[in-house]
């Protein structure tokens, strides 16, 4: 079997720096301006009924070309780190079978995904996208603690893996519990969104079986580099694939 050398992983790294960086230049300089209304909901009091009841208040406007242009700069910066001043920290813990950057930057950029995929299903309370935004960021640092700690293990243990499996999935139900909200009583979202949702949840979940088959040592994954060249390679493909039918759905001139 090839072995993959870290010099490669290296290039790559560089290459996936300057793909992510164009990327967003890309969205920002092409798409339209959209911006979509951050809300928060409160109760108000009626005196004429002398009852409460819920109202909802506009809090700012996010635009989402630079949401969309955001995880590639997270990405393109995590990227260029490893390669410049964290590459010696970067090299050392490869070989350790563990890489802290990566999760910490997924912990960012993932969860800025979840949000962009929140608005389009018209999830705009501030409240729901924080919470959508941290269970993503706590499922990807459950990877990092998954790393962390089987560091010093002889067995793998797989607590912290099923418990980011667990945070991972509740966004996932609310964006779905929208989308079927939408269909079921109001107005179904526009076709790319189903793609988008089918799509970039096999791609979340391609990263968790990446893990698996590290840890289980499945075929050319016994190489910790092999997975971590995957990791590289599904990050770019993933955020390509959500940016793009971002902008061919909705940012389009």
């Amino acid at each position: 079997m090839k072995h993959i050398s870290t010099k490669s992983i290296i290039r790559l790294n560089w290459f996936a720096a300057l793909l992510h960086g164009v990327s967003a230049l890309v969205v920002i300089v092409l798409s339209r301006n959209v911006t979509e209304t951050i809300t928060t909901g409160y109760l108000k009091f009626d005196p004429v009924k002398q009852e409460l009841f819920p109202a909802t208040a506009s809090l700012f406007e996010l635009s989402l070309p630079w949401l969309v242009a955001s995880f590639f700069i997270l990405s393109a910066l995590a990227h260029l780190s490893v390669v410049t001043w964290y590459k010696k920290r970067y090299v050392a813990e490869l070989s350790d079978g563990i890489n802290r950057a990566r999760w910490i930057e997924y912990s960012l950029s993932a969860s800025v995904m979840m949000v962009a995929i929140s608005l389009l299903v018209g999830i705009y309370d501030l409240g729901t996208l924080l919470g959508i935004f941290f269970l993503t960021a706590i499922m990807n640092l459950c990877g990092l603690v998954m790393e962390v700690h089987n560091q010093t293990t002889k067995k793998t243990n797989w607590l912290s893996y099923w418990i980011g499996c667990l945070a991972g999935i509740v966004p996932w139900a609310i964006v779905g519990l929208y989308l079927w909200s939408g269909s079921e009583y109001g107005t179904a979202a526009p076709a790319f969104v189903y793609w988008i949702f089918v799509s970039i949840f096999l791609f979340f979940n391609s990263f968790a079986l990446n893990m698996v088959f590290q840890y289980k040592k499945v075929g050319k994954w016994k190489e910790y580099l092999y997975g971590e060249r995957a990791y590289i390679i599904l990050s770019l493909v993933a955020k390509s694939a959500l940016a793009w039918q971002v902008f061919g759905g909705t940012l389009r001139p």
